[in-house]
């Protein structure tokens, strides 16, 4: 079975070793499709990368600031694989591997699910990862919260990076959090019109989570095309934690630990910010019409 099972069904240990068997036969695509979609991500965001000298050669948990859709994880992976030959392996949701067509897609471009035992598969195997500790939480925040972690209490990266002797390379990426306008927030959806269509079509329903509801969004023109805003990509310097192999960080460690790397990405988002208001001027006039 490629697909996991729906709804509150436990992931079996046969499933999940199945996965792990198919993620780890996946190598670096480099084909037609690969190439096509850097030329268009490149065309369409032109994206910026600074900090490459800082990546070091071992493999590497890439640690960053999330958004919307995941595109800046789409951006990320294929700036990184067709222009620097870095292989990063996103960490999904569960629920995106519900269906086996999806799952099969998903996996074939090196998409994996976000579960400790995958993760922990592919650092055996000396892959290279990549994680948005914020999730979807971080990824529907408000407009008004832009390339602002919201990480809580989260320290599973920590701990697996520890366990295996990883290098977290922290990273900061300008761009995809302005790719949609937020008509209605996210938090506000549930008790909108829009929203109440939803709760009578039985999208939304008494077990929805709604801090995890998507703001209602539009796109370059009003469409759903992403707005063609520059992508401007940091990288902070790498955190080595092969001294926590044998024995791994306590708490009051792995919060001096998570904090760092926070610190380290919102530095970088801050430096990102201020480079792409000096480089404004670079925006041709479509550019600009397209990102209003």
């Amino acid at each position: 079975m490629t697909a996991l099972d729906t709804g509150n069904q436990p992931l079996t240990e046969r499933q999940l070793q199945a996965h792990i068997a198919q993620a780890l036969a996946v190598t670096m695509p480099d084909n037609l499709e690969s190439r096509s979609l850097y030329r268009l991500l490149c065309t369409w965001f032109k994206p910026v990368v600074s900090g490459l000298e800082r990546i070091p050669g071992e493999p590497c948990l890439f640690v960053g600031n999330h958004s919307l859709f995941a595109l800046d994880g789409l951006v990320m992976t294929s700036v990184m694989r067709q222009g620097y030959g870095r292989f990063l392996r996103p960490m999904g949701d569960k629920l995106l591997f519900t269906n086996d067509i999806a799952s099969r897609a998903l996996l074939s471009r090196g998409i994996v699910m976000g579960h400790p035992e995958v993760c922990g598969a592919l650092m055996a195997h000396g892959q290279d990862l990549l994680v948005f500790p914020g999730g979807a939480h971080e990824a529907v925040k408000p407009s008004r919260q832009r390339y602002q972690l919201q990480w809580k209490e989260r320290f599973g990266f920590i701990k697996l990076a520890a366990r295996y002797g990883y290098t977290i390379m922290p990273f900061g990426i300008v761009g995809p959090d302005e790719f949609y306008s937020h008509l209605i927030e996210s938090e506000d959806l549930a008790d909108s019109p829009p929203g109440r269509l939803l709760r009578q079509l039985g999208l939304i329903t008494e077990h929805t989570r709604h801090d995890l509801l998507p703001p209602l969004a539009l796109g370059a023109l009003g469409t759903l095309l992403p707005k063609p805003q520059r992508c401007f990509i940091g990288f902070g310097e790498p955190l080595s934690l092969a001294r926590y192999r044998k024995r791994g960080p306590g708490p009051a460690q792995r919060t001096k630990l998570r904090d760092q790397i926070a610190s380290s990405i919102e530095q970088q988002l801050a430096q990102l910010l201020l480079v792409r208001e000096q480089r404004r001027s670079e925006d041709g006039l479509l550019r600009r019409i397209l990102t209003l």
